[in-house]
């Protein structure tokens, strides 16, 4: 029989034991990744990400496991439930601390119940749900899972969907002139028009992988991270010292965009590569110049896509303005067990209304592709 054990810390789990759970394709899952967060001050208590991960053990043996923590607020999770809190509180019940299984401050989707077969995954979801009913948490949530997981969820967990913008090479293309062949006259043309502005500023660019980025390199994209951060007036919570452990642990997944400008950088986007999808996390910049972010963030990264024969692009949450460049919607979803039963019976119309307006929304949104029809 397996045995569901809880865990504190990554680091209490072998790293290939953890990584054998999942294929490799998605950098966010891997063992390097999360256990690094944890070690080098990224998720901090006061702050309220507490690990605790959830894991099927048959003696030494781990057959299953889940990323989990208790979180005492929604910061870093990009699946907002604010109303869900004000609600409960409304009630005169705790919606804090619940319990989340997702990969902190990254909305990309990926397995989040990591186990080889169906069943297992079922069973680590009912774990997931049994642990935060056995702590008294109001919830449990599952944020960005893959879509072949759904099955893993009984009808007591609700479902909800919102949408990304994703850049799909669809059409084979091979360069980026390909690519812009595919578009129409007027979005072709303002695309080029960007990328010209950039250019006659006198900017170029570095695309390096983790394993030849030198300390300056990781130094500066930590400095235009917390630029960004300290524009939008919220805390950092990525260390130096993190960049510097992918860079050590994973240096073919780290890829820095790093544009320069009289000879110094001056605005860079930190990305991840999985198998076959770059996914673009952080960007910032110590200058303004027309067409920046968008060349560091978006042409750039296409760029690298179609050189490293990568299918897909995902720049990061929202952004209807990357539909005009390119990035299409696509669907994400998360799944919440609520313990209260008559919550969870209003949040169901509620998740369902949503999962409607968010569909309608879709399709408006794609007939605004830049793309001509083929």
């Amino acid at each position: 029989m397996a045995e569901v054990r809880i865990h504190s810390r990554l680091s209490q789990i072998p790293a290939a034991a953890w990584d054998a759970l999942h294929d490799g394709a998605n950098p966010f899952i891997a063992h390097a990744f999360l256990a690094g967060l944890e070690e080098t001050g990224c998720l901090r208590p006061e702050w309220g990400w507490i690990p605790h991960h959830v894991a099927l053990w048959e003696g030494d043996r781990l057959l299953a496991a889940a990323p989990a923590y208790l979180k005492d607020n929604s910061h870093g999770e990009f699946v907002f439930d604010h109303a869900w809190a004000h609600a409960h509180a409304q009630h005169g019940l705790d919606y804090y601390p619940k319990l989340l299984c997702a990969v902190p401050y990254s909305p990309v989707t990926g397995p989040r119940l990591l186990a080889p077969t169906a069943d297992l995954r079922t069973r680590l979801a009912r774990a997931l749900a049994a642990e935060a009913s056995r702590l008294g948490l109001s919830s449990a949530h599952v944020n960005f899972h893959a879509a072949e997981q759904d099955g893993a969820f009984d009808g007591d967990w609700l479902e909800r969907a919102d949408l990304q913008y994703h850049w799909r090479n669809e059409a084979g293309w091979s360069c980026f002139d390909d690519y812009l062949a595919a578009m129409d006259h007027k979005h072709r043309k303002n695309i080029r028009q960007e990328r010209a502005k950039v250019a006659r500023a006198g900017v170029s660019f570095r695309v390096v992988h983790g394993g030849e980025a030198s300390d300056a390199d990781l130094a500066a994209m930590h400095g235009f991270y917390l630029q960004t951060f300290a524009e939008y007036g919220n805390a950092p919570a990525l260390t130096l010292d993190f960049l510097r452990h992918l860079a050590s642990a994973v240096p073919a997944r780290l890829v820095l965009v790093l544009a320069e400008h009289d000879g110094r950088p001056v605005a860079g986007a930190l990305c991840l590569r999985g198998a076959d999808t770059l996914y673009g996390r952080y960007w910032g910049a110590h200058v303004q110049l027309p067409g920046l972010h968008f060349e560091t963030c978006y042409y750039q990264g296409i760029d690298y896509c179609l050189r490293e024969g990568l299918h897909a692009f995902e720049p990061g949450a929202q952004g209807e303005h990357k539909i005009a460049r390119g990035f299409l919607p696509a669907p994400v979803r998360s799944r919440h067990w609520i313990a209260d039963p008559r919550f969870r019976e209003a949040l169901a119309d509620w998740c369902a209304r949503e999962r409607a307006a968010v569909r309608q929304h879709g399709l408006w949104l794609g007939r605004r592709s830049p793309f001509r029809a083929r």
